[in-house]
């Protein structure tokens, strides 16, 4: 691993940047200011992994000449994203630099793959995932996994992690969730209330034009006629995820996906970031006892940083994105800064 300063995981360390003032400059900053994206280049594969039959799951991997001697980093992305987003760049970019393979995934229908299989993504779908984790052990014997999530691939990361209990898989040594959705009817919520209609506006238009380009291949499983009426994540989720996913509604979707339930039975090292003023996810589930009690768990908590932004006054080594810096310090610790 590249020699470094000890790092800290301490939210005191996090000095906002003095231009952005609230979570919405910060959440809003962070999705504009460009990455500078050097040590990827060059040295990224493409790579399908197929969980089941007839779905395929598109990777992007960047591997370290001695990979495996290296540890391994799997991050996935938040809703809409993709293994393209900036944050899932610039986590890579870090993890590289750090000396870890890294293993950027697209959850299903994302990053141009609608084609590929018949089904939609949810926040809880941990299925693909746990394939991803034990494939890479198995074929490619990597014996030192990290994931980390953002947002809903927060959830996924923090669920899957719970889900395995007391019998994770011997090569999965952490995980870390930045903005993690861990309670997504509380997520839901909050991003109906009129401050945040810019946010949950992009969101549906995103996930209605993702539909459309769905159904240009699954024409006799998705009714676009049902898209006419729907302008929000909610109606969204009744009308297409849930009956497609499993569920019976989205109420009935939100209590089954969501993270927190699962967050007490985690048993490997697990580290949450999250700012209180976060517009859309609420920082009040992460004080719930689930979390509070496990001693696997740490929460990183900053008054200010908005959603996946953590724009700092002061660049750590490559960037000012705090929080990814620190998700990679995480794991970085944990593999004992071979």
């Amino acid at each position: 691993m590249r020699a470094q300063t000890e790092p800290r995981l301490t939210e005191d360390e996090f000095v906002p940047h003095s231009a952005l003032k609230n979570g919405h400059a910060q959440t809003i900053a962070a999705a504009l200011i460009p990455r500078r994206i050097r040590l990827l280049t060059g040295m990224t594969d493409p790579r399908f992994f197929e969980p089941e039959p007839g779905v395929k799951i598109l990777a992007h991997c960047s591997w370290q000449p001695d990979r495996l001697k290296r540890p391994t980093i799997v991050i996935v992305h938040g809703m809409e994203g993709s293994s393209e987003s900036p944050y899932m760049l610039s986590t890579a970019e870090k993890a590289v630099f750090r000396g870890f393979n890294t293993i950027r995934i697209n959850i299903r229908n994302c990053g141009g793959t609608e084609s590929m299989c018949p089904t939609l993504y949810h926040a809880g779908m941990t299925g693909d995932l746990d394939h991803i984790i034990r494939e890479l052990a198995r074929k490619d014997k990597l014996r030192e996994i990290y994931i980390i999530g953002f947002s809903l691939g927060g959830n996924i990361v923090l669920k899957l992690a719970g889900e395995y209990g007391a019998q994770p898989p011997n090569e999965l040594r952490g995980a870390a969730a930045i903005s993690p959705s861990v309670d997504l009817t509380a997520a839901i919520d909050a991003i109906e209330a009129r401050s945040n209609l810019l946010y949950h506006l992009r969101f549906v238009r995103s996930l209605r034009t993702r539909l459309r380009r769905k159904a240009i291949f699954f024409p006799d499983r998705y009714d676009l006629s049902l898209l006419s009426g729907i302008w929000s994540i909610r109606k969204f989720d009744d009308a297409y995820t849930a009956p497609h996913c499993g569920f019976a509604d989205s109420s009935d979707y939100y209590e089954r996906a969501s993270a927190l339930p699962y967050i007490s039975q985690i048993t490997i090292p697990t580290l949450i970031i999250h700012a209180r003023d976060d517009p859309f996810i609420p920082y009040e589930p992460l004080e719930r006892s689930e979390v509070v009690q496990n001693p696997n768990v740490r929460v990183l908590t900053t008054d200010r940083g908005g959603h996946v932004g953590f724009v700092a006054a002061r660049r750590a080594w490559l960037d000012h994105f705090w929080a990814e810096t620190k998700a990679v310090d995480f794991a970085w610790l944990q593999a004992g800064a071979k």
